[in-house]
């Protein structure tokens, strides 16, 4: 049931997401007197199609991708049998070139059109919850892989690549995609340099245990017929000590009950102002029947009304084009191994959660949209950005590139876009096994 769930989150998705971006060049084409021949959404034979004036509407069986089809222009039908007669006044190559620009450009137009909406409503409606890096008391615990490139346990992360990180849950990605700059820490009251060197990507993304909140072990919750229990530990207690050795915090303990299993130790707990000790006794998977106070995380929500929601809408667009830009230089980077992190779609509907939550939805889904409009964006034949490139070389030179030099053009870009596609869908069939 979680593999349907996620599999029709993803479809319902895309589907808007393809939607929107085709309706960006259909509404840009019929507003220059563009004639829009088809207009599809999917690949594949359509499975239901309807006339709507001059356009052919339809809907393929392969849910991957669409296209409007534009009369008189070279795209990825490959269909060139208008361009042996004389252009036509409602044809695409009759209009001024920054017409046909825009036109080009009207799919990601819509597709950060989209995004921006997305932003702006699930702001209004829920805001943003997040846990506060910069009022983090106690800082974070490291992995061993963390510690190795220079952390260390109650460093508290001040910034990344000079940028001030203020939410927790952006720490991690920020060091994905910034692993070459340079990190702020503060240790025990100074601030400490970190110059973190390439990292690969698919082994820094394997590290889920990179850091932690520190917390302290103050007992929020005693579990009766346990050590604790026995021991008269009551809620609000802090432990500041085991068997004499000063420790206050979960990381520390935690290691040092799972060494005492099946036996005692002597824990010295505060409680309020006063400081007394007790044996208490550990059970065979190394608990003595607590459960942990979270009040030392932070966690906040900011909330919007509507005139706050707009520019928070276009901050948060901003923020994930520059976010996914960053990613993508990082993929002719070697020494990242970005490459390998490529995936299609099955790695894309991996991100949807198992339960449908509209939250959760709607920011994937605008989050796709600032990915789907950046890609289309980068100057490669076939793609909006390859035509655009075309045109902007025309408008700058006065030349217009040949119909032959814009098929072959075209071919080249398929050609490649299919060889990356089908590397995208291997590293995911890869990853499955």
């Amino acid at each position: 049931m979680d593999v349907v769930i996620k599999i029709l989150q993803f479809i319902c998705s895309f589907t808007m997401l393809v939607l929107v971006h085709e309706l960006g060049h259909l509404m840009f084409g019929k507003l220059f007197g563009v004639r829009v021949e088809e207009f599809r959404i999917f690949f594949g034979k359509p499975w239901i199609k309807w006339r709507w004036g001059e356009t052919e509407y339809g809907i393929g069986w392969l849910p991957f991708g669409g296209y409007a089809k534009l009369a008189g222009m070279v795209d990825e039908s490959m269909d060139t049998k208008n361009l042996a007669s004389e252009p036509e006044p409602w044809e695409f190559r009759s209009k001024p070139a920054w017409q046909r620009l825009i036109i080009i450009l009207g799919g990601v137009m819509m597709n950060v059109v989209m995004a921006f909406g997305i932003y702006v409503g699930t702001s209004l409606a829920w805001g943003d919850k997040y846990i506060s890096n910069s009022e983090m008391p106690y800082g974070y615990v490291y992995s061993d892989y963390a510690k190795q490139l220079g952390f260390e346990d109650g460093d508290k992360i001040i910034s990344i690549g000079g940028e001030p990180i203020e939410d927790y849950a952006k720490i991690f990605s920020a060091l994905l995609i910034e692993s070459d700059k340079t990190t702020i820490v503060e240790r025990d009251g100074e601030k400490v340099t970190i110059e973190i060197p390439v990292q690969s990507v698919m082994e820094l993304s394997e590290q889920t245990d990179f850091l932690a909140p520190r917390v302290p072990f103050e007992v929020a919750s005693v579990v009766e017929n346990m050590g604790a229990a026995a021991a008269d530990i009551e809620v609000g207690d802090r432990v500041i000590g085991v068997d004499g050795e000063p420790m206050s915090y979960y990381d520390q303990i935690a290691p040092a009950l799972a060494a005492a299993k099946s036996d005692s130790v002597m824990l010295t707990l505060l409680s309020g102002c006063l400081a007394r000790d007790v044996m208490v006794a550990v059970n065979a998977e190394g608990q003595i029947g607590v459960g942990l106070s979270s009040e030392s995380i932070p966690v906040k929500t900011r909330t919007y009304n509507f005139w706050q929601a707009i520019p928070r809408g276009g901050e948060r667009v901003v923020e994930e084009m520059g976010d996914y830009w960053k990613q993508l230089k990082m993929i002719v980077q070697p020494k990242t191994e970005m490459y390998k992190a490529l995936g299609g779609p099955i790695s894309i509907g991996g991100i949807f959660p198992n339960e449908w939550n509209w939250q959760n939805f709607w920011k994937i889904t605008a989050l796709l949209s600032v990915i789907l409009a950046v890609m289309n964006v980068l100057p490669i034949p076939a793609l909006d950005g390859g035509h655009a490139l075309f045109i902007l070389i025309e408008m700058i030179t006065g030349r217009r590139p040949s119909d032959k030099v814009l098929i072959v053009a075209q071919a080249i870009g398929m050609g490649l876009l299919f060889l990356l596609m089908f590397y995208a869908t291997f590293n995911d069939i890869a990853r499955l096994f």
